[in-house]
């Protein structure tokens, strides 16, 4: 028996065909999504429907994991009012903080909530909907998410969404695994029907071709479930932004924000942490040098930990872990002895690095492991200098589409019916280790404390 995962990310649908028995991908497809911060969600049928031309009718179960907090907002006969707020949306920013100050402050949002909803939360874009498109707001009686709509159109009996997913919008109680529907009542001005909750392996409808709908989940929870995410392993993607997560068997309630306290696809949960500065540190350093990235990783490794005091703080667009919106990069350490490119290159990897470490801690778990995957971990000197920054030994699993792999696991748990999702392998990895370094996250934190005060500068 086949199984379709379907992963509907901000940029693209990717689609793997895997054996429900073991997992093997035995064919794959992908299409682009339009650019920007909002879409047409009919664009997203479109993408998944070239995907899997010729794929998805092979599949005797299918599942979607997509962009988390999108808000597509439905009117009373189930059509689409607007275009669907994204993830990277930062329009409402400001609602952000209205929400937050206005229903109980940080602390009473990460105690309902399980989070304090930032301007990626679905949340808040029903907030900034109300108050700059009412006409709009009136007419929303429904409100889904990417992953919703999409199990929907494929052949759900009902709209119906999973803990997982729910959990990002700013009105689910992970602890409580349901939803909290006075708190999007106030963000829009009045009551919405909000999506049944699944079972993570329920089987919520069937295709027009007969095949089984698993409930789909978000794109970070089908990733957890892709790579086989167990006690002690944190992962640390590093992509456009960098995050940290893990799963736990206990829900998260971090009043600082600076972790999401998100449910995983499996009845556990995922704390998250995401910053803003990630590959693009690298992209932009490279650029700065002139040189590629390839290049790049041999200039970092031909200097030594540590850059001989060259730091660099990386928030080259802002931050948002530590919530820092206002700040910009920071180069320090450089005399006529220092001024090398390699140590600059040094100093771009080790604070992407740091930073990531740092959200780590944030997360509460004690790391066994690091599995370090996305975009920047094909970095040479990311995986050599990984294991000093991190203290622990860092496995880069092979690439491959790990998101939409978790969703296809997903479908085949739907098709067994099993407590606990298939036991398909762990993917191929490569191991690093290394002696630790801490001297070099004492440095990062040197200079991140001694510019805390800058970011009000005019």
């Amino acid at each position: 028996m086949l199984v379709a995962g379907v992963d509907s990310s901000t940029q693209s649908c990717k689609i793997v065909l895997c054996r429900a028995a073991d997992g093997a991908v035995v064919a794959q497809g992908s299409a682009p999504h339009p650019d920007g911060t909002e879409a047409d969600p009919a664009a997203w049928l479109a993408a998944l429907e070239r995907a899997g031309d010729g794929l998805l009718r092979r599949a005797g179960a299918v599942a979607v994991a997509a962009q988390q907090h999108g808000m597509v907002a439905l009117g009373e006969d189930g059509e689409v009012v607007r275009p669907a707020l994204l993830w990277n949306d930062v329009r409402s920013a400001a609602a952000a903080a209205e929400l937050v100050g206005e229903l109980g402050g940080p602390a009473e949002w990460a105690r309902r909530a399980g989070s304090v909803p930032a301007a990626s939360f679905t949340v808040t874009k029903l907030r900034w909907m109300a108050h700059h498109e009412p006409g709009t707001a009136a007419r929303t009686r429904a409100v889904l998410l990417p992953h919703d709509w999409l199990t929907l159109r494929l052949g759900a009996a009902e709209p119906v969404t999973d803990r997982g997913d729910a959990s990002g919008t700013g009105y689910f109680s992970p602890a409580e695994g349901a939803w909290l529907p006075a708190l999007a009542t106030a963000a829009l001005g009045h009551e919405v029907r909000l999506p049944r909750v699944a079972g993570p392996y329920e089987v919520v409808g069937e295709t027009p071709w007969g095949a089984r709908l698993a409930p789909g989940t978000g794109d970070n929870m089908g990733a957890a479930l892709g790579l086989g995410l167990g006690p002690g392993d944190v992962a640390v993607s590093i992509g456009t932004s960098g995050t940290a997560f893990a799963v736990r068997d206990e829900p998260s309630a971090d009043d600082s924000g600076a972790v999401a306290g998100f449910c995983d696809a499996t009845g556990r949960f995922l704390p998250l942490v995401c910053t803003l500065n990630a590959a693009r540190v690298l992209t932009s350093t490279a650029a700065l040098l002139g040189v590629d990235l390839e290049e790049l990783s041999e200039l970092a490794l031909s200097a030594p930990p540590g850059a001989e005091g060259v730091t660099m703080l990386p928030y080259l667009d802002g931050e948002r872990t530590p919530n820092r919106p206002g700040a910009s990069g920071v180069l320090r350490g450089l005399t006529t002895r220092t001024s090398t490119r390699a140590n600059v290159a040094r100093a771009a990897v080790e604070a992407v690095l740091v930073s990531l470490a740092e959200a780590v801690d944030h997360l509460g778990v004690p790391p066994r492991r690091i599995l370090l995957i996305g975009g920047g971990a094909a970095s040479r000197a990311v995986r050599r200098i990984a294991p000093e920054v991190f203290g622990v030994p860092v496995s880069v699993p092979e690439p491959a589409e790990y998101v939409a792999l978790g969703a296809a696991r997903q479908a085949a748990w739907a098709l067994a019916g099993t407590a606990e999702p298939p036991a398909w392998p762990e993917p191929a990895a490569a191991v690093y280790e290394a002696d630790p370094r801490p001297a070099v996250r004492e440095q990062y934190a040197a200079l991140r404390e001694a510019t805390e005060s800058w970011d009000a500068a005019p």
